[in-house]
């Protein structure tokens, strides 16, 4: 997988993104979920064409990214999204989001930056925080990733329905790891329970949601209830025998989506 590596300056430092492929039509721009990094894609990437374009990025305070300062808020982690954009992306752009990063997507994309033919959100948080998700919960899952063990528990009854090759699973395992405290904890403590729902109303672009069968974390039915009413021209699509970690559990199908989701804005 060949990218090239770039700089982005962002609000207290820079970060680095990769970009690959250089077709033509919308580039695809990647936003990883909490614990996830850039390389949480690969799999994606590489079920896609060789020519697609493609960005992505560890989100601030992650992986190659933990050291930028905070605050690790969802608008400071949209307002990083939209700058790699501006220095990676020429043309037209489809955003691509994963739980915690479709949150992020869904801000981005409620600001209607110029260029943005559609989103796809993956597994995302919804828009409205789902009932399950009170002070006991967020608590609790704010040391889901406090160490290795902590991390494999977490993959083996909650995470994931699909066992990962083990390469995958200890990049997965070092990826949950790979972060500043305070951004680890930023998204359980605050971020998932962040009412969005008046931005989520502001987008005007066409939205994909693609949902786990089996995900423990943001099931189907909490889609239906929590997401779509406030995108209500989103369509929605459950992958078979999946969980939570889609891009990793079902790459093909989730590259598929995105191929069949880009011939549609294409038009």
């Amino acid at each position: 997988m060949s990218n090239t590596t770039k700089t982005v300056a962002v609000a207290g430092g820079c970060l680095e993104a990769y970009v690959g492929g250089r077709g033509d039509g919308p580039a695809l721009v990647f936003t990883h979920y909490w614990g996830g990094s850039a390389g949480t894609w690969n799999e994606v990437v590489r079920h896609l064409p060789p020519e697609q374009a493609t960005v992505r990025f560890d989100q601030r305070g992650w992986g190659t990214s933990r050291e930028l300062p905070g605050p690790y808020h969802l608008d400071q982690l949209a307002d990083d999204l939209l700058r790699v954009i501006e220095e990676c992306v020429a043309g037209p752009f489809v955003l691509v989001g994963h739980s915690m990063g479709g949150k992020v997507s869904q801000l981005a994309a409620a600001r209607r930056p110029a260029g943005l033919a559609g989103t796809v959100l993956v597994a995302p948080a919804p828009a409205m925080p789902a009932a399950v998700v009170t002070q006991e919960y967020r608590q609790g899952l704010s040391h889901a990733y406090d160490s290795p063990e902590t991390v494999g528990d977490a993959l083996d009854h909650v995470l994931t329905t699909v066992a990962l090759p083990k390469p995958v699973r200890d990049t997965v395992v070092r990826d949950s790891l790979a972060a500043s405290p305070d951004a680890r904890t930023e998204w359980p403590l605050r971020g998932i329970a962040q009412d969005i729902t008046g931005q989520a109303r502001h987008i005007d672009t066409p939205v994909t949601i693609l949902a786990g069968e089996h995900d423990k974390v943001e099931p189907p039915n909490v889609l239906r209830e929590c997401l779509l009413p406030y995108i209500p021209h989103a369509t929605m699509t459950t992958i078979p025998g999946t969980g939570h970690l889609l891009p990793l559990e079902a790459p093909e199908a989730v590259a598929d989506a995105i191929g069949g989701f880009l011939a549609a804005v294409r038009g």
